[in-house]
């Protein structure tokens, strides 16, 4: 418990964060915002709706996915979806505008139109407070590199969807010997994420990445704690 909070005030919000769990885990983002609507209405501060309610609810999905928990897409997606709308309006109401934690260039590897599971990442990292620049689909290797050097970003995530985008010459591989070629490999990590990383958990270091995630809210922390070590 944070000792500056009463215990009644930490009850409440370990109601509020049992209701808003409970909301994201069925899907249902009109009870999730009902429930942080009247967490403000009764006096809580948008910035205790973010980092004690959003940020551990995010938590809690990625324990229920590690542990084996039946989760699934539709679940991921709400989750983050709710979390970045949430996010976003208690944002504006913050006393003073929090320190972004870092910077992730994100996109969908060339020749790759698939946008869900990028989507699903973005919303996790807003909740995270990481600063992510979506380049969008079919990302040319070079435009990663050069975004992630020009924006300062210490990773680098690059989402496939298909075998042969995966593991085509102009994806994560040749990020990765973009990063090599200009001596970026100590600065800027490589992330990937999609089904075909799935199939093949030895994937990712065979197209040369620092590491992967199985869904888009573990790649969220995967990526968090990438520059978590860049920053110490």
């Amino acid at each position: 418990m944070d000792p500056l909070t009463p215990p009644g005030a930490a009850r409440m919000l370990d109601d509020i964060l049992k209701a808003y769990t409970e909301a994201i885990y069925n899907a249902d983002r009109t009870t999730a915002l009902a429930v942080v609507d009247a967490a403000r209405a009764s006096g809580v501060s948008p910035e205790d709706i973010v980092f004690k309610v959003v940020i551990p609810g995010l938590d809690m999905m990625i324990k229920a996915i590690n542990d084996g928990f039946d989760t699934n897409l539709a679940q991921h997606f709400m989750t983050a979806h709710i979390a970045a709308d949430v996010t976003d309006r208690m944002l504006a109401q913050f006393a003073k505008p929090p320190e972004m934690v870092g910077h992730v260039i994100i996109g969908t590897a060339a020749g790759d139109l698939h946008t869900l599971g990028k989507r699903i990442v973005m919303g996790c990292l807003k909740a995270q407070m990481i600063d992510a620049i979506d380049l969008g689909v079919n990302v040319p290797a070079e435009r990663f590199v050069d975004e992630a050097v020009a924006r300062g970003a210490s990773v680098i995530a690059v989402s496939a969807m298909m075998v042969h985008t995966a593991r085509g010459e102009n994806g994560a591989i040749k990020v990765r010997q973009l990063l090599r070629e200009r001596q970026l490999e100590g600065r800027i990590r490589l992330v990937v994420g999609g089904a075909p990383f799935r199939y093949d958990p030895r994937l990712y270091q065979i197209v040369g990445a620092d590491a992967w995630a199985d869904n888009g809210v573990s790649a969220a922390r995967v990526i968090l704690d990438f520059i978590k070590e860049a920053r110490s």
